[in-house]
């Protein structure tokens, strides 16, 4: 009850006072959810250094390789020369002892090479409680006019990864041969548009050791690729990231590019990067050299709870700032959403733009 003379005052709230009552309910979905959460899906590629029976025969080297490949959802393995089919299973049964909260399983490609003395094998590993393959996939080498372009054709997996934004994906490996670099590039995209047409799907990602840097391919070079020239390829790995483990040398090797915009914005911004096994387990560089003179690359997908919460967050937003009598937002509250929206699905595109 208002007496004589008083002045009732207008019922309202200060910004900073709904910004605390924002925040305060935005805690636990962010907990929750995480930006680059333990659950995120975890895609690497790690090119061995002459994987065989002489190495698994190193309990050292293998405890590391242990290690590292346990930290990948899927990892592509390169340089894999398990010629009598032993290191390979051993490497296998180590990691399912390492690891007792995961299954894992591998799928590999024939022995690939033009040298009987010298072939190579591409391996997938990938945790069976996470992910499945659907699909596999050798690449002939035989295109008209372009037969034999490849020192190590690809081998082709489809994978089904239901906790994932994307659920679905293809992995196109390369490990490129030094000496053939822009042939070998320029096939690959080709390899990408056969295998988009003939799975019918635009999710692909390209990764492995294609020596795309330094002396073996020029700026000048990339120009003529359309790998490189074509925008909805997106090279995730920063230009000047340096994925060798010898200090005297300083280059971008090992790559990740994805295609199409789905993808993209399926992957975590700026997640893509190699893994410094060196310096994450106190290795000399000699200590180092053993296990490989190639960091692993790596890149996190977003996964369902991500987008679950982005959802959420936005309903929060709409509940909190939600039209007045006219209908519109405030011009706060549309500034926010917009800020929101591009920090979810435009940063890859940050990310991309810095590479080329």
């Amino acid at each position: 009850m208002f007496h004589k003379g008083e002045i009732r005052q207008k019922n309202t709230i200060k910004p900073a006072t709904i910004m605390r009552h924002f925040l305060f309910l935005l805690l636990p979905c962010l907990d929750v959810c995480g930006v680059q959460g333990a659950s995120d899906f975890r895609i690497c590629a790690f090119n061995l250094q002459h994987f065989g029976e002489s190495k698994a025969k190193k309990q050292d080297v293998m405890q590391m390789y242990v290690k590292i490949i346990s930290r990948c959802d899927v990892i592509l393995l390169q340089e894999v020369r398990d010629n009598r089919e032993k290191a390979l299973p051993q490497l296998l049964e180590r990691l399912n002892r390492y690891d007792l909260y995961h299954d894992y399983k591998a799928v590999a490609s024939e022995r690939l090479g033009r040298s009987e003395t010298y072939q190579e094998q591409y391996v997938f590993v990938y945790r069976t409680d996470t992910v499945t393959v659907t699909g596999q996939y050798q690449y002939r080498d035989n295109r008209p006019g372009h037969v034999d372009a490849f020192s190590r054709e690809p081998f082709v997996v489809r994978f089904k990864a239901p906790k994932t934004a994307i659920k679905e994906f293809v992995l196109i490996p390369q490990h490129t041969s030094p000496a053939n670099v822009s042939k070998e590039l320029d096939a690959l995209y080709f390899v990408l548009q056969h295998v988009r047409k003939m799975w019918k799907t635009e999710n692909v990602m390209l990764l492995g050791d294609f020596n795309a840097d330094c002396n073996y391919l020029s700026k000048r070079s990339r120009t003529k690729l359309p790998l490189f020239t074509d925008k909805s390829l997106f090279w995730l790995m920063p230009e000047k990231t340096d994925t060798t483990v010898r200090e005297t040398t300083s280059c971008a090797y090992d790559r990740i590019v994805v295609h199409g915009d789905t993808f993209a914005k399926a992957v975590v911004p700026f997640s893509a990067k190699p893994f410094n096994f060196q310096m994450e387990y106190r290795l000399s560089e000699e200590e180092a050299l053993k296990v490989s003179d190639h960091y692993p690359v790596e890149v996190l997908l977003k996964n369902n709870a991500s987008q679950v919460c982005f959802s959420l967050l936005l309903v929060l937003l709409l509940f909190i700032f939600r039209p007045g009598r006219q209908g519109k937002l405030s011009n706060f509250t549309e500034d926010l959403l917009i800020s929101c929206n591009d920090l979810y699905a435009g940063s890859i595109h940050l990310a991309s733009v810095i590479i080329i």
